[in-house]
Order: structure tokens, then C-alpha cells, then sequence
């Protein structure tokens, strides 16, 4: 059943959730059909299988060890791009041996729909919209079977969260959210508040409430100190450098008094991991460390992507990537001369930086002019020494139909769009379970899917 927009709009005002914040406003949730919902599990399963196999190739190239098993594959490089610009001691973090196996808990894949199908063009471990997606869903849950009723996403949140600390029965949940991600703090406030009315021991907290006492971290309740068991960071790695007490977190998680996710290793946070997935070299590598079905949604999934790296090649080497009129690059400044067809691509610093959230370092070749073009090839091969860009090719996403509220109120009307899907996988033991999926539903004039005024942001229904 449609919802009324005067309904829709005393819901989002008698909540702080969306303060300072505004979009369109549609009727109806998203329409999944229930083989689109059976393909996004699947989806689920691959990027968790992809985090598993990346940590493998990573350690493994740390180390200097053999990627494969019956035949020589060594690759250092693979570590070297990955730490690229980290701290020692972040990287010293991320390789120690008490991580081993430890993944991020929400996995969220940024999914176009396209022609051809789904296209993942990122793979988030620190996602924003839990929240929110979560608000939608019970908001909507009147209008269909909406993915993630009954709270699913509040109740996987909270079980994902709580099991890495099994030992124990209610464990003190801390949200922490930086100055840097603060747009996201109202949500997970509200996420908070609701895992408390549960009796649930769940706190949103800025980074300056937390401090040590003896090897725990704490924070004040009425003027006592209570002891932190596990952190859920919503902050980028980047940003350590602005949280002055973030040496204690280190500390704390190494005398085992406080478990922190998703975990602090930057490896997993790289949108190069899925250059890597394409890398020629790496083939034999993801073949033996991933199942047939799951390398192969996830190679009909990710566009090809390439490092941008500025290391000079030698003399009759290419470079395995696009072509220019025809030939192979030696060199990635050659992309300036691409035509605007042969600009079908994204360029896009990996991680490890303010750019790297947001849509904000993004350029898309066919969008830009020769200039803002060669602009963009400059920063990035700027930036290698310390950021590496990924190279994507553009997956157009298609132009699909759905009813939304004129901006004044009155009746809805189908309106054009394209569409990003963003399912939220909470990752509990060898499961990656799919429990809601926020849709934002663009102008067609934009290229670029992200939230902003002029989408929609949606829930998502099953209907057949």
C-alpha cells in the first residue's frame, strides 16, 4: 500500500535522524523481485569470500611467502601497494598475528543497475546508512514485504557486534563516530536508542569521551567509569591522526581488554583490492583461494579496475590496461589523449584519505573536459608515491522507472532514474547475512549515484 506524503513527511520530521538533511520523496519502496533478493545473498557470500582471499594475499605478500600451492608465485608488490602512505605502526597492527581472520561486520557493496546487470564499483567496510536504512524499513514495512522487516537490521547489528565478545552476556557496545564522519552521527545515535530500549548496552560516543583507566578504555555515566568491551569505529583509518587518545585503543585492544571493528587494518578499506582481483598475475592466486561460483559472479560483477601507479616503465613494456587510438599505454599520462569514447572510465584515489569517501576524489574521463581530465591523470599520478588511484571502466547504469512526490506535496508520479542498490550484509561467523538494501534513485542527468537533494532514498520490497 502507497504511503501518503503528508505521512512520509511527519515521520522524517518527529525524528533527529534526518536533521539538516532532505531528499525526494517516493510512495513505495523499491521493487526486488525474489530472484533479484536470492542473487544479492549470493552477492553477499562472494564479498565475504573476496575479504577472506584478500587477507590470505595480503599476508602471504607481507611475508614473502608463495601465493600458490603447487607452483612458484611471489608477489611483494601486493603488500607494498597496500601499505602504501600507512603508518609503521598501522601496519604493524593490521599484520599481527591475533588479527588473523578478522573481518569487517557490515559489508556493503555499492551495486548499479545496469544493462547487463549488477555492477560493484565499491566494497564498503565502514559504511554509512545503517541507520537510516533501518528507519526506512520499519517506516515502509506497511507497504510490502520489505528486505530487512521485523528489525533485521537492528537485531543482525547487534548479534554480528555482540559475538566478538561470546564470552560476554552483555557486553558494552561503544559507537564511535569522529568529527570527520559526523554527518553520520544522528543515525547511529538513533541506532543506539533503539539496541537501549532493548536493554542492550549500546552507546554512541565521540572519540574525546573515551579514556583509559589501567588498560581499559572507559567513558563517564553520572560520574562513574564504565568499561568498554567492545568499539564499533565509524571512523576512516585516515583519521586516527585527528583522535589524540587513539594510541590508548592500541593499547587497550593489545592487553585484551577491549575488541575493536571493523578491525584497524587498512588492506581491507582499499578500493585497490578490486584492481587486484582483476590483476593478470593474481589469476592463478584468486582461482585457488575462491569457489568457481563466487570468482565468477565477482568477475561479472567488479569493472575492470588498475592501479594507477607512477613507477616508469622500460622501453617496449605496456602497461595492461585501456587502450588510446588503438595501442597500448606505456605510460598512464597517455590517458590525457584519450578521446572522449575512450573516457568511459572512473578515476578515484583508493583510500587512506579525506577524498576517499563520498564520491568526492571520483572523475568520470567521458564528463570531464580534455583539461579537468588531464587535471585529474596529474593528481593521481601525484599522489602514487604516498595514494594510489584505481582506474575503473564506467558501467552506465540503466534508466528505470518509479513514482515520487512533487516537491510541494500532491499527487506522485513515475519519474526517470538510475539506480545504486546498497544491500547491508552483517558478517556473523562464516555467514554474511543480507538484512535490508537502501536504494538511491538519481535524476538520469547524473552520472555519478550518490545521496543528495535530488534522489530518492529508498527501502526495498519484494514483490514477484
Amino acid at each position: 500500500m502507497p504511503l501518503a506524503h503528508e505521512e512520509l513527511k511527519a515521520a522524517f520530521a518527529a525524528t533527529p535522524l534526518f536533521e539538516a538533511k532532505s531528499w525526494r520523496i517516493a510512495p513505495e519502496a523499491w521493487p526486488l523481485s525474489p530472484a533479484q533478493v536470492q542473487e544479492l545473498e549470493a552477492i553477499g557470500s562472494a564479498c565475504l569470500d573476496y575479504h577472506r582471499a584478500l587477507e590470505t594475499l595480503y599476508l602471504r605478500s607481507a611475508a614473502g611467502k608463495n601465493l600458490l600451492r603447487n607452483k612458484a608465485l611471489f608477489a611483494p608488490w601486493v603488500a607494498e601497494y597496500l601499505d602504501r602512505g600507512k603508518p609503521a605502526e598501522l601496519v604493524d597492527h593490521a599484520r599481527d598475528p591475533r588479527q588473523r581472520g578478522t573481518f569487517p561486520v557490515v559489508l556493503r557493496p555499492d551495486l548499479l543497475l545496469t544493462d547487463e546487470g549488477w555492477a560493484l564499483t565499491e566494497l564498503d567496510s565502514v559504511p554509512g546508512g545503517i541507520g537510516l536504512t533501518a528507519f526506512l524499513n520499519r517506516l515502509y514495512a506497511a507497504s510490502g514485504d520489505v528486505l530487512g522487516a521485523g528489525d533485521a537490521m537492528i537485531r543482525n547489528f547487534y548479534q554480528a557486534v555482540a559475538a566478538l565478545r561470546a564470552d560476554i552476556r552483555n557486553p558494552l557496545i561503544a559507537l564511535v563516530v569522529s568529527e570527520e564522519a559526523a554527518t553520520y552521527r544522528p543515525e547511529m545515535e538513533w541506532l543506539a536508542e533503539q539496541l537501549q530500549r532493548q536493554g542492550k548496552r549500546v552507546f554512541c560516543l565521540d572519540p574525546d569521551e573515551i579514556f583509559p583507566l589501567g588498560s581499559a578504555l572507559c567513558f563517564d555515566v553520572e560520574g562513574n567509569p564504565e568499561k568498554i568491551d567492545i568499539i564499533y569505529r565509524f571512523f576512516e583509518l585516515f583519521d586516527l591522526a585527528q583522535i589524540p587518545t587513539a594510541h590508548f585503543y592500541f593499547e587497550s585492544w593489545a592487553a585484551g581488554e577491549v575488541v575493536i571493528t571493523p578491525p584497524m587494518r587498512p588492506f581491507q578499506e582499499e578500493k585497490l583490492g578490486l584492481a587486484l582481483f582483476h590483476h593478470h598475475l593474481l589469476q592463478d592466486f584468486w582461482a585457488e583461494q575462491i569457489g568457481a561460483k563466487s570468482r565468477e559472479r565477482l568477475r561479472a560483477l567488479i569493472p575492470s579496475s588498475w592501479a594507477v601507479d607512477s613507477a616508469p616503465l622500460p622501453p617496449g613494456a605496456v602497461l595492461v590496461g585501456p587502450m588510446v587510438g588503438g595501442r597500448a599505454l606505456n605510460d598512464w599520462r597517455g590517458l590525457a589523449a584519450a578521446s572522449q569514447k575512450e573516457r568511459e572510465l572512473i578515476l578515484k584515489i583508493s583510500g587512506f584519505h579525506e577524498t576517499a569517501w563520498g564520491a568526492r576524489s571520483v572523475a568520470y574521463g567521458a564528463d570531464c573536459s580534455r583539461e579537468e581530465w588531464q587535471g585529474a591523470i596529474d593528481l593521481a599520478l601525484a599522489d602514487a608515491p604516498t595514494n594510489l588511484h584505481v582506474l575503473q571502466t564506467y558501467r552506465k547504469p540503466r534508466r528505470a522507472l518509479h513514482p515520487l512526490y512533487p516537491a510541494a506535496g500532491g499527487e506522485s508520479v513515475p519519474e526517470s532514474g538510475r539506480l545504486r542498490l546498497c544491500p547491508y550484509y552483517l558478517v556473523h561467523g562464516d555467514q554474511a547475512v543480507l538484512s535490508g538494501a537502501l536504494a538511491t534513485f538519481c535524476p538520469p542527468d547524473k552520472k555519478i549515484i550518490h545521496g543528495m537533494q535530488d534522489a530518492a532514498l529508498l527501502p526495498c520490497v519484494i514483490k514477484a
